[in-house]
């Protein structure tokens, strides 16, 4: 397949969408948005500061009755509608999508794009599909539960993976019958803008969704403290997380946090080294390690350590970056120059603290040394090393040596957070004994970073609460509500004039 061409500045959305509108700024600033491939403008695009949020949430209260009382099966066809035409949309939103995100184009074509338009229309047919419950209580009352909308709901979604996670975001908050005002990262904003056009051209009214992309500490930090936002959903870091949770005090708003990762992937000696080395490095290395839930730390049982790692740098090795618009590029740059320098970082940190790098840990040279590159670097460390606990978000593993399964359960377990874990076995038992025992929201058997919109989506800890995806988020997205109904009870005595 030949190599994508890029968008021209004049195809991409720029503005706000606002009450259905596009809409520029209050303050009329703008952000430049980059291609991490060769760091050049790619657009500059409207900021949201306060105010603009404020516009925004507005416009979702006035559309949030409408929205509301629409029947379930009616949103559903919108929502399958909008599903449709991003399906139809593939070509500009992957394009748009690899060279905002720097995420490899076939990756964007065979897994971010299919997963957005599966999302989208699980949620639709999960809109009239929201049940209550019939409570037995007191002899003479009926006491039945429904499940209602919040109304305006506040969503600040991530850089990592920006088209999907609109789907997650968008598809269960609209199916439960919420408004929306939305927050792409300043950073990738561009597939999110262009999901605005096709919810527009779905026939989705004026006001239900609202997307305002600008920075955290201004656009974000108003959505968290606004008093008519009902609930706010965030994916990012743990520290954002904190900020979140105390912004959101002022009306005790609904919280819903995914944040940061530390995943551990267990290689045990019975383990199929072929799949245990493949299934690992996608778990690290697709999207350049930036994902909440990336198997960044390998522990390695000692009697397969050398043969385990010998396959695994050979493929690390082999891996082939290049330009995310190349449909033969295995893995593109990371998303800005800032995480890039981050990332590059805790390289330095390795030998200080007594580990070892056993390859990559580099800028790779030529063409792409323009970019934000980095080679997929693993490093030998132990478990208390920075690189072993802190999240580093990139192409970067750490390798540890365990001696038998207790020992492996206690270094998966010895960070604060508790997203993702995965394990390598062909032993049965061994497999749920251990699935039991990590403390991770989501753990993989014999394979890892596998996901899908009816399996709930979370982790424990330091890794945020509440969760994405399945029927579990859409208890997230509504409120219960209990009836008590006299049926034929007797009025206490006391009260008998």
């Amino acid at each position: 397949m030949a190599k994508a061409e890029k968008l021209s500045a004049s195809a991409i959305q720029t503005r706000l969408l606002i009450g259905g509108q596009w809409v520029d700024g209050a303050a009329g600033a703008e952000i430049d948005v980059f291609n991490p491939y060769d760091g050049s403008k790619i657009v500059a695009i409207a900021e949201a500061r306060e105010a603009d949020i404020d516009r925004a949430v507005e416009a979702a209260r006035a559309a949030a009755p409408g929205w509301a009382k629409l029947a379930g099966h009616e949103r559903a066809r919108l929502l399958y509608k909008l599903a449709d035409l991003i399906e139809a949309d593939a070509d500009h939103l992957t394009r748009l999508e690899a060279m905002n995100t720097g995420h490899p184009i076939r990756d964007c074509r065979n897994l971010d794009h299919p997963r957005t338009v599966l999302t989208f229309r699980y949620f639709a047919g999960m809109a009239d599909k929201i049940e209550g419950a019939v409570i037995p209580v007191d002899a003479g009352f009926l006491n039945f539960t429904v499940r209602e909308p919040i109304g305006v709901v506040g969503q600040i979604v991530p850089w990592n993976f920006p088209l999907m996670f609109v789907s997650w975001k968008l598809g269960p908050a609209l199916a439960a019958g919420n408004t929306v005002v939305i927050k792409p990262s300043e950073i990738t904003p561009l597939t999110t803008l262009r999901v605005g056009e096709l919810i527009e051209k779905a026939g989705i009214p004026p006001g239900v969704v609202n997307i305002v992309p600008g920075y955290g500490n201004t656009a974000g930090q108003r959505i968290a403290e606004h008093p008519h936002i009902g609930k706010v959903s965030f994916t990012g870091s743990t520290n954002i997380g904190r900020s979140i949770v105390r912004a959101s005090a002022g009306n005790l708003k609904k919280v819903q946090l995914e944040l940061g990762g530390k995943g551990p992937n267990i290689i045990f000696e019975d383990a199929n080294l072929p799949a245990a080395v493949g299934g690992s490095a996608f778990a690290i290395f697709h999207n350049q390690g930036q994902a909440c839930i990336a198997g960044s730390r390998l522990l390695l049982h000692e009697s397969i350590a050398d043969a385990f790692l010998e396959k695994f740098i050979g493929l690390a090795r082999s891996i082939k970056q290049g330009d995310p618009l190349d449909p033969e590029t295995e893995m593109g740059p990371l998303t800005s120059k800032v995480h890039h320098e981050r990332v590059l970082s805790y390289v330095s940190t390795v030998e200080k603290e007594g580990g070892k790098i056993l390859s990559g840990g580099k800028v790779p040279g030529g063409e792409l040394a323009k970019g934000f590159f980095v080679e997929p670097t693993i490093v030998s460390a132990g478990p208390e090393h920075r690189v072993s606990r802190e999240e580093v978000f990139g192409p970067f593993v750490s390798a540890t040596i365990f001696k038998d399964e207790a020992e492996a359960v206690a270094i998966a377990n010895g960070t604060d957070y508790g997203l993702g874990a995965g394990l390598w076995t062909r032993d049965v038992q061994r497999a749920h004994r251990v699935a039991k025992n990590l403390h991770a929201g989501m753990v993989w058997i014999n394979s890892y970073k596998r996901v899908h919109p009816a399996s709930p989506f979370g982790g424990f800890g330091q890794s945020g609460y509440g969760r994405e995806m399945g029927f579990e988020v859409m208890r997230e997205y509504t409120q219960v509500k209990s009836v008590w109904l006299n049926v034929d009870a007797e009025i206490p005595p006391f009260y008998k004039r």
